[in-house]
């Protein structure tokens, strides 16, 4: 699949690639994640896929799931933790298909879902990419 091992990397080595990655998120994203958790899974659940209307369990790289900032309440007690969840299997389908790197996409997909959190449109993302 990715790399030049003969197993596709394992849920807990993605894990460790994103915790690397997340520690490279530009600063004007990172200093405001508070809290938000990292989770991989090799697929997007089935409530998922239907909320998303997904096609395949392929479709989806990555998902934010909680109130995003610009939604949250200073007076509200958050109900539930903060997640973004990476796709194993899309993500390593995905690199298989394009020849990226899988850390390069793994930190793509962490910068695509923080920016979610805070509201961003997807072009401010690939400007904060860009400049980074």
């Amino acid at each position: 699949m990715t790399g030049t091992h003969d197993q596709p990397p394992t849920i807990e080595t993605l894990e460790e690639i994103a915790l690397a990655a997340f520690k490279t998120i530009p600063d004007e994203l990172a200093r405001h994640v508070q809290g938000v958790v990292i989770r991989v899974a090799d697929f997007p659940d089935q409530d998922i896929q239907n909320e998303m209307a997904l096609e395949s369990p392929f479709d989806l790289l990555g998902l934010y799931q909680g109130v995003s900032i610009d939604r949250k309440s200073v007076s509200e007690t958050p109900q539930d933790i903060d997640m973004i969840f990476l796709y194993r299997m899309p993500i390593l389908n995905y690199c298989d298909e394009t020849g990226e790197v899988l850390a390069r996409v793994i930190r793509h997909v962490l910068i695509h879902e923080i920016g979610h959190h805070f509201g961003l449109s997807d072009e401010d993302m690939e400007r904060i990419e860009k400049n980074d």
